[in-house]
């Protein structure tokens, strides 16, 4: 339902957001307004399509749990002990999990360069363009997906299944959701028009039908979505997760912006695929990325602890 919903949303959503971006062009604005003006300006069909997606998720998901609710009537109710959070704490969280999950990220990066597989690239923006369109996706995306995906929706999870299978769900989604485009090569030639939705769906669960795509990039956000839903888990508040998704971005970002793919390389496409969250050895640096996690939060005293109450 969410799909189809999404699907019918799309077409309108581009054609105000491309409204939006000549408004923002033609006015002197904030820098967030500019920033997100020239986003919707350079975004395709695709990026509305999966924030079609997300509202989609989220306008249905009363009527899920609601209907969850009436079949597990008898289940005991969560209790939730909470203590405050300093700032202090805040911060900390956030920047040890930006340092870990960029620092290994970058470390892949450098890894890879030296190996061949990427090289730098000789021209690019001055270093005050360069560091907004690093920290502003960094910051805005890692605060509203942590919201949405480990906030919301894992939240909602954890009040009706076990953790375990919730993070799993929690995960699948968030793969799915950044993986809506369709293979390379497709298109769609109107995306202002009422049914561009729908064919870009059809085209984009094509693009699931390919095993490699599974193994170098499904699986990699998968992973992902688990890493940042077990530290939700274990820290009992969003911030830690927060700080390696932002990490994740900046890092992404920065490499990609000042290097390019060497095509042909040896270590494509199962070694490392088109970026650098795609591949095997971009896996590889999940797992160190998950075993340091571990050991950071040992460290971290966690915000809540959920129980089940005696009946």
């Amino acid at each position: 339902m969410a799909l189809l919903l999404a699907s019918a949303a799309a077409p309108w959503a581009f054609q105000f957001g491309k409204s939006y971006a000549h408004y923002v062009a033609a006015h002197d604005l904030s820098a967030f307004q500019e920033w997100l003006g020239k986003a919707c300006g350079r975004s395709k069909l695709e990026r509305y399509f999966s924030r079609s997606l997300l509202v989609s998720v989220l306008i249905l998901l009363p009527f899920l749990f609601a209907r969850i609710r009436v079949i597990r009537r008898s289940n005991e109710p969560l209790l939730e002990i909470k203590r405050s959070l300093t700032w202090t704490a805040v911060a900390s969280q956030v920047a040890l999990g930006c340092v870990i999950a960029g620092g290994i990220l970058l470390g892949l990066g450098m890894i890879l360069e030296v190996l061949g597989a990427y090289a730098i690239q000789s021209k690019h923006a001055n270093f005050i363009n360069l560091l907004s369109r690093i920290l502003m996706p960094a910051v805005v995306v890692s605060l509203l997906e942590e919201w949405i995906f480990r906030g919301l929706l894992l939240g909602f999870w954890l009040r009706y299944t076990r953790p375990v299978t919730a993070c799993i769900a929690t995960s699948f989604v968030f793969a799915f959701v950044h993986f809506l485009a369709p293979p390379a090569g497709q298109f769609i030639a109107n995306p202002a028009a009422p049914t561009a939705g729908f064919k870009l769906l059809g085209k984009i669960l094509l693009h699931f039908t390919d095993p490699t795509f599974f193994v170098t990039d499904f699986a990699t956000l998968f992973v992902i979505g688990m890493i940042l839903a077990w530290a939700r888990l274990r820290t009992g508040a969003l911030w830690f997760s927060i700080g390696l998704h932002a990490g994740w971005i900046a890092a992404f970002k920065g490499f990609s912006m000042l290097h390019s793919v060497v095509p042909n390389h040896p270590l494509r496409p199962w070694g490392v695929g088109e970026s650098l969250r795609s591949g095997l050895l971009p896996m590889l640096a999940l797992v160190v990325t998950a075993v340091v996690c571990h050991i950071a939060m040992n460290f971290i005293k966690p915000v809540s602890a959920v129980s089940r109450a005696s009946p």
